[in-house]
């Protein structure tokens, strides 16, 4: 029981510190704001209404220039996108599926280098998995068509 009414007198002791600092501060800060302003020259206050008065006047043209170039920008990445959507290239007609390259240590070097590679062997599981299907079907494919080769060529022998 003592030791927490020790431990309660500490954390008083601590919060009136806490208090203490905190009016310290803001004393000091009214006092450095009011003497700031007060031993301001005349010089000075023309310089700062000057650098004010021009901040003031300059903004909205170098916000309405900020705007157009990165609409200028936006709309040119928009045009790439869609230029490259644009194009269809035979094999995407043919059905073809684009096996992603394995690319773990690209990834690492780029910069997850700090995190952690989670599911890198599930994901070369799964590439592998992938070529092995699409070698199958194309090995299927490929039989496919040598059965009806031959049965072309089977026609004109027995014919």
């Amino acid at each position: 029981m003592a030791e927490l009414m020790d431990l309660l007198s500490h954390l008083g002791d601590s919060l009136q510190q806490l208090f203490g600092l905190l009016t310290m501060a803001g004393s000091r800060f009214t006092n450095n704001l009011g003497e700031s302003f007060s031993s301001v020259s005349l010089k000075q206050w023309i310089r700062l209404v000057t650098v004010v008065g021009a901040y003031l006047l300059i903004r909205p043209y170098v916000l309405k220039h900020a705007t157009t170039r990165q609409q200028a920008q936006l709309e040119k990445e928009h045009e790439a996108d869609e230029a490259a959507r644009a194009e269809i290239q035979p094999n995407h007609l043919r059905g073809q599926i684009d096996i992603p390259e394995d690319s773990d240590d690209e990834e690492v070097a780029e910069g997850a280098a700090t995190a952690t590679n989670w599911g890198g062997k599930a994901r070369k599981r799964q590439r592998q998995f992938v070529k092995k299907l699409l070698d199958a079907e194309e090995q299927r494919l490929a039989d496919l068509q040598e059965d009806e080769e031959d049965k072309d060529i089977e026609q004109y022998l027995v014919g």
